[in-house]
């Protein structure tokens, strides 16, 4: 077997300070027409970096901002406060200082705060979808039916599934045992930019609802919503320190956040070299992490599917530019089927519109940065150069330039090849076969990575489904849909894909610590 060629790093280096005789910035950003105030939000204030804490070396005259670039065409943004190491401390105290009151407060008044947090979400779902689309380049029809809908919907959920928590009493030789579920302390969650704000919340309701409070430190390509939420979170009546916002770089203020000895819990969705440093960080103090890593996830398309349905399976992992970990992007077709599966899925692809996202027409917008986009060309090159073929796509889009890349099926490519093997996140797919009626080598192909966060499959005969899906290596399963989620199932990876799960009962095990009371049946009668 033929090594892998060298990937290139998933965490390009931090680019350096801006020039220290830049004008001072303006702490108030128009995005989309929409105000956005780029300071971090610690313990109930705007508070704006210290040139002294810009990074983990600087010196007094380094920038105390970085600049957000739109993946759109590339403009600026905002000056975004570059967080250091005293903005991570001062958050991280904000938050321990006010836990021991946030985790007193009823559930059924967090219940309350968190119903009104939803309820400012859904007033503001126009600018908040207007400054993610222009920030991250996801479509804008998205953001407003779908993702914005469902930040609120995430809110809402854990809120009320914060006053459903419960475990039945058991006896143990007539003692009784009594499950609870213990606020753990401060937590720090780092999030993606792929789905910024809605990724964000599915860790934000469930740690604010278990009495935990909240270190959010989003992604530096997308910070903008994150500070829109906490504006929203404060009008909703969140008390200072409950819920804070550290912007920056991983290697400045990541770091100090995930090694301070008064964080509880850390949950961090992004690419498994990050979660490894994350990991060796927390060791030291034996903080509990929540890893959800990514995936290289399969689509097996049996001879017995509905073909029509499999290739819009398969069309549908282009959603949003392929920057979703959840995406099938290998395509496994039992051999008899190929041509025929192949058929249909050109069909749709050739009906793809790609351009602005903000375009109602629009159906794959751009990618995130052009850093990016370079390595997801490098992935395309290699693998090209190493025979494979691109049957559709294969490169950028030269007619939109920038960080526009054309959706992508590459066929003739090796099990052990980087390109099979490896999470390119872009629109890129690749497509490999199995002989007819060899359910075995189908899931040696599908189980042949090493990660196992989700896999599709496409099947008329439900038998088959139950015994294929029961040896897939992966955290959910979808047989004939892709993308059906449900916040009450377990969500998360195998291997490398991740540690943990999200969702349900789940994630309060998560932010909680767990505690059983033994109570004896006798000596409550008082002596003396």
């Amino acid at each position: 077997m033929a090594p892998p060629t060298p990937v290139p790093p998933v965490n390009p280096p931090v680019p350096p300070a801006n020039p220290p005789d830049s004008p001072p910035p303006s702490h108030t950003a128009t995005v989309a027409g929409v105000p956005v105030d780029t300071r971090h939000w610690i313990g109930g204030e705007r508070v704006a970096s210290s040139t002294a804490s810009a990074s983990v070396t600087s010196t007094a005259s380094a920038s105390a901002t970085f600049t957000d670039h739109s993946p759109i065409d590339g403009a600026p943004l905002a000056e975004i406060a570059r967080g250091g190491v005293a903005e991570a401390r001062a958050a991280v105290v904000a938050a321990r200082d006010a836990f021991p009151a946030w985790a007193a407060t009823p559930p059924a008044e967090r219940a309350r705060l968190l119903h009104a947090v939803a309820d400012g979400v859904e007033a503001r779902t126009e600018d908040l979808a207007a400054v993610e689309t222009a920030d991250n380049g996801a479509l804008l029809r998205s953001h407003r039916h779908g993702v914005m809908p469902r930040v609120a919907h995430n809110l809402r959920y854990f809120a009320d599934r914060l006053l459903a928590l419960a475990h039945d009493d058991f006896e143990t030789r007539g003692h009784t045992n009594h499950v609870s579920w213990d606020p753990a302390g401060p937590a720090v969650l780092i999030t993606p930019w792929n789905a910024p704000l809605m990724l964000a919340s599915w860790k934000i309701a469930p740690a604010l609802a278990a009495g935990s409070t909240v270190v959010l430190k989003p992604a530096e390509w997308t910070p903008l919503t994150a500070s829109l939420f906490a504006d929203i979170a404060h009008e909703a009546g969140l008390s200072a320190g409950v819920f804070n916002v550290v912007q920056g770089y991983g290697a400045e203020v990541g770091e100090p956040l995930v090694a301070d000895p008064d964080i509880r819990r850390i949950s961090f969705t992004g690419s498994v070299p990050t979660a490894r440093r994350i990991a060796a960080a927390s060791a030291a103090h034996l903080v509990p992490c929540s890893f959800e890593l990514g995936g290289k996830s399969p689509l097996l398309v049996f001879a017995d599917a509905d073909l029509e349905l499999a290739a819009d399976l398969a069309v549908e992992q282009f959603d949003n530019a392929g920057q979703v970990c959840l995406a099938a992007t290998r395509i496994l077709v039992e051999e008899s089927v190929r041509d025929a599966f192949l058929g249909h899925f050109l069909d749709r692809v050739t009906k793809l519109t790609q351009g602005d996202p903000r375009d109602e027409a629009t159906d794959v917008g751009p990618n995130i940065h052009p850093r990016h986009v370079e390595r997801v060309d490098g992935f395309v090159r290699r693998a090209l150069d190493a025979g494979a073929k691109a049957v559709t796509g294969g490169g950028r889009n030269t007619a939109l330039g920038g960080n526009y890349y054309l959706p992508t099926l590459l066929t003739d490519v090796a099990q052990h090849s980087e390109i099979v093997r490896e999470e390119v996140f872009g629109p890129v797919l690749t497509l490999q076969t199995f002989p007819d009626g060899d359910e075995d080598e189908a899931v040696r192909l599908a189980n042949g990575t090493r990660f196992g966060l989700a896999a599709t499959l496409a099947t008329g005969d439900r038998e088959r489904a139950d015994r294929v899906s029961a040896r897939l290596v992966a955290g959910t399963v979808w047989v004939n849909c892709f993308f059906v989620r449900d916040l009450s199932a377990p969500f998360g990876g195998s291997r490398d894909s991740g540690i943990g799960r999200e969702g349900g009962d789940w994630s309060f095990d998560f932010y909680c610590d767990l505690k059983n009371t033994v109570t004896a049946p006798k000596g409550w009668a008082r002596h003396g």
